[in-house]
């Protein structure tokens, strides 16, 4: 039997996330997986003879993305940003109204290829249009963590319907690079009983589960004081609020039992007292998403208060439908543009925190830890190589605060985006 093939990649730094970088190293890969890290020195001596120099770069992990809506890609700059957040709900009501299922393919696999060349491997993405996949699966080189979005509002169908549909939509596809699982939309948009059963199947079947929780100021009234332009509007619409009052959302999530270290909670920009700590007993992680967050012009992140009581964060792109226009740009989908607007907002980290946000964390909100986000042996393959040539001891620092360009994007050991190599 022929031993399988082993590709060795040289920088001249590689920045393994899970350690300290590393100056002229490189990595051995195997079946799609990271088989050695370390020096090149070290390497060399085991190295095959396919090698690739990949010269003055600095080699990492492939940037996890926590929170994405690709459906909404080509959404960029058609919503301007609102006086209200349920302005812009509305308006996005509309906007998805006219568009077909050729519209939605076409955005998905444009959000997909701008995540690529920004960087990105993995993302974990709210699918809204699950008749997509697997068509758009196949069609882009990401590891994709497809949520099904169930909403439920008026009660049209029953919570239990509802679940089962996408539970067997789930089970009819063949998981391989890319997977799915559920996705609540909200609090607000969904009731009890849907949120419990969703919470059951789940459990059942190992997924992660993720939610939008306290987003903006209307849902963190309509749960902790039952009144609200949101309570208001909900229930002229016909949703039963009897599940309203008295409760911070976060709240609201531990006594349905949805807290575990299974869920991932999107934005979390409203914290009643106590809910940090909360967050943190149950093992819950947390999405944050910059350029999202500045459009709507929310009240300040509370960084601090979940990152000191130990809540793992990690960083979303959220969708363009809610990013504002770059220098009257349409803004792209970009992982990298996401940290340097936390930094920005954010100092005082050390640059390795600041890059675990976009790696390890997010890896372990999506249940992939150890798997991707970090450059280690048995980890898969998923790389990004960035034309860049800081010191090693400036190297983190560099590409959390600089724009860094993307020279090569490799998945699973097979190149993406195939870097030029040394001479």
């Amino acid at each position: 039997m022929a031993r399988p093939a082993i590709v060795a990649l040289r920088a001249r730094i590689v920045l393994p996330v899970s350690e300290p970088a590393i100056e002229d190293g490189g990595l051995l890969i195997s079946r799609g997986r990271i088989a050695a890290i370390g020096s090149w020195r070290d390497l060399r001596r085991k190295a095959p003879a396919q090698v690739q120099d990949l010269g003055e770069v600095v080699l990492m992990p492939g940037l996890v993305n926590a929170h994405c809506h690709l459906d909404y890609t080509d959404m960029a700059g058609a919503i301007p940003p609102p006086k209200h957040f349920l302005d812009w709900i509305q308006a996005i009501i509309a906007l998805k109204a006219g568009w077909s299922y050729t519209d939605y393919a076409a955005s998905w696999l444009r959000g997909a290829d701008q995540l690529l060349h920004s960087g990105c491997t993995t993302v974990a993405d709210i699918e809204a249009v699950p008749e997509l996949l697997p068509e758009v699966w196949t069609a882009t080189p990401l590891r994709v963590r497809s949520f099904l979005e169930l909403i439920s509002v008026r009660r049209r169908q029953r919570p239990a319907t509802l679940v089962r549909q996408a539970g067997r939509k789930i089970h009819d596809l063949h998981a391989g690079r890319c997977s799915a699982a559920l996705s609540p939309h909200a609090l607000y948009t969904t009731n009890p009983e849907l949120l419990k059963i969703a919470r059951r199947a789940a459990h059942r079947a190992r997924w992660p589960l993720t939610m939008h929780v306290a987003e903006s100021v209307p849902e963190f009234e309509m749960y902790s004081q039952g009144r609200g332009v949101m309570y208001d509007w909900l229930r002229k619409n016909g949703r039963d609020m009897s599940d309203c009052g008295g409760r911070s959302p976060v709240q609201q999530l531990a006594e349905l039992k949805l807290l575990d270290a299974r869920f991932l909670a999107v934005h979390v920009n409203h914290l009643a007292r106590g809910d940090a700590s909360l967050l943190a007993r149950s093992g819950a992680h947390v999405a944050h998403c910059p350029r999202s967050h500045a459009y709507f012009r929310h009240a300040p992140f509370p960084f601090a208060e979940l990152h000191d009581a130990g809540v793992n964060l990690c960083l979303g792109t959220d969708s363009l439908a809610s990013i504002g226009k770059e220098n009257r740009r349409k803004p792209v989908l970009d992982l990298f543009a996401e940290l340097r607007a936390f930094a920005d907002q954010h100092p005082g980290l050390a640059p390795e925190e600041f890059l675990d946000l976009v790696t390890r964390n997010g890896a372990a909100a999506l249940g992939l830890g150890g798997k991707v986000g970090q450059l280690s042996r048995s980890a898969h393959a998923d790389l990004v190589v960035l034309r860049a040539a800081p010191t090693l001891a400036e190297a983190a620092e560099s590409v959390v605060h600089n724009v860094p360009e993307v020279a090569g994007v490799m998945i699973g050991g097979k190149w993406a985006i195939e870097p030029a190599t040394q001479p």
